[in-house]
Formats: C-alpha cells, structure tokens, sequence
C-alpha cells in the first residue's frame, strides 16, 4: 500500500513515518526538502521533496505515487515562529492541496488538525469552554491564525468527502511530548503556562499511533479525533486546577481526578485506539528519535 505522508522529516512527522513503516506501509515520505539524493531510506521508506503550497507541485507527486493512503501532517506548527498571515497562508493552501488531489486519486486521509481549532490556546484571555470534558463537538472559536487554519482546514475535509467520497480523519493532537523531553513538566509552577489547554498532553508514540488507527479503520465521509493522554501533567485533580486559576468550574463537569480536560472516547469507539503513554513513566525514557535513513 502506497502511503504519502507529508511534513515527514519532522519532528513528530518522523515518529509517524516510522510507525507505519514498521506495519508494512510503503511510505513516501514528502516534506519542504530533500535528506539528500545520495541518502537511501530505511526499507519501504523513500523521499520526495515539495513546496505544499503549490498547486502544481503537489498535484504531480501525486499523480506519480497514486497513493492509496495520504497523511498530510506538514504544517507551520503554531504561533509566533513566523507572521500570522503567513502561518494561516501555508497551513490552509497546503490542506487544501494536499486534500484535493489526495480525495481525486481516491485516497483515505489522515490530516493533522489541532486543539488549537477550539480557540483556548492563543486566547488573549484565558476562557473556559462550555463544558468538560471538551469533546469533538464542542464548538470551535479561535482568534488566531493558527487555530484558524485547522478549521477551515477541517471545512476543507469536508468538501473533499462530500466531493470525491473518500474517508478523512483529522487528528487534533493535544501539546506533543516525546520520550525523556517531557517539556510540559518544567512549567508546573506556572500554572498559566498551560491553562491555553487546561494542561493537557499526548506523546508522540500515541500520537503516530492514531494516526495508524485513523488509517486503518472504516468510517463514513469526515470526523474529528482528540489525540490526547488520559490525565493532566499537573498531577492534580483537573477540578482543583480550574477553580484556582477561574474561580469557576463550567456547569457541565465530568472529569475525575487528575483526568484530562479533553476525551478520546470518540477515537475509542471509531478507530479502537485509547492513549497507551503517561508522563508518569514516559518523561524518564530512553526512546532515540527515530532515524528514517540507513548508512
């Protein structure tokens, strides 16, 4: 099975590569730039480079793989690293190039959306949500170019299905941690820091392993899927946390202990996929980034 997969050489793109490679997948691995024409890919893994912002570009690598399966995870990943216009410019032509010509090849499609779409992340003000745990129908309300580009990312997935009939789930992954880089824990003593997500987490392994699942699995036209830990990284009741930082609790609150202010019960029910990693272990593992070439 011929599986593009976009934004590859990245960060978490790397650990999804390598994911799917292990399960037989025959990945195109696509990002911004090549590793280098002389450098061979690990079996059933090779590279293409493209400017996912052009049209034509992105058109032709398709047409040439034909794929079976197109994860379009290459993105400007979020705020403050470069203008806002340009932020939203490349995620939402990028979607939309990659979408079109991944639903015209009739290709299934996994695409990175994000937590962001719900608007708490790059708030000027923090804001509670309608209710906890925050679900996929919660209503999404973003001030921001980033988190504007996932949804009308995800907009854009659904005038694929309705248009070419294949099957695409966006993935809207919580704050990505990757094994001994647990990033989130240096900022416990600031609770602000991470009330933009109610402080919540996903490691990159589960993450690339939702992306697998949203492959694998059959489902009609376009949903959304929560990627996100089973608990806070406070180690705190989710409850306590809220009502120091608000004063409030939403009337609606449905979360015990120290849980997460997110549910993945969508993802367990449709693609049978539940978060398998914990800061209580996974922040003290010795885990080597993934190396998608060989000598």
């Amino acid at each position: 099975m011929a599986t593009l997969v976009t934004g590859g050489l990245g960060r978490s793109g790397r650990w999804i590569v390598n994911t799917l490679a292990d399960a037989d997948y025959d990945v195109v691995c696509v990002d911004l730039s090549h590793p280098g024409w002389g450098v061979r890919g690990r079996e059933n893994v090779t590279f293409r480079a493209c400017d996912l912002t052009n049209f034509g570009k992105v058109a032709d690598i398709v047409a040439d793989v034909n794929p079976d399966h197109v994860v379009h995870w290459g993105a400007v990943p979020a705020m403050g690293r470069t203008a806002g216009v340009e932020v939203f410019e490349n995620n939402v032509m990028a979607t939309y190039n990659m979408l079109v010509t991944a639903g015209r090849v009739g290709a299934d499609i996994v695409t990175a959306s994000s937590e962001s779409a719900y608007g708490t992340a790059f708030a000027e003000e923090p804001w509670l949500p309608d209710y906890f745990p925050i679900d996929e129908m919660h209503e999404l309300r973003p001030e921001d170019s980033y988190g504007t580009s996932k949804v009308v990312g995800e907009n854009v997935a659904d005038m694929v299905t309705r248009k070419y009939g294949v099957q695409i789930a966006s993935i809207r992954p919580s704050w990505i941690q990757y094994p001994n880089e647990y990033r989130c824990l240096d900022s416990r003593d600031d609770l602000s820091a991470g009330v933009g997500n109610f402080w919540s987490y996903v490691d990159v392994r589960d993450i690339a392993s939702l992306v697998h699942a949203g492959l694998e699995a059959n489902f009609d036209g376009h949903e959304p899927f929560l990627g996100v830990a089973a608990e806070n990284y406070m180690d705190r009741p989710l409850r306590e946390l809220i009502v120091e930082y608000f004063g409030e609790v939403p009337g609606t609150f449905d979360v015990d202990g120290d849980g997460s202010a997110f549910t993945t019960q969508k993802a367990q029910k449709l693609l049978d996929w539940t978060p398998a990693h914990s800061w209580n272990t996974a922040a003290t593992e010795t885990v080597s980034d993934p190396q998608l070439t060989v000598e």
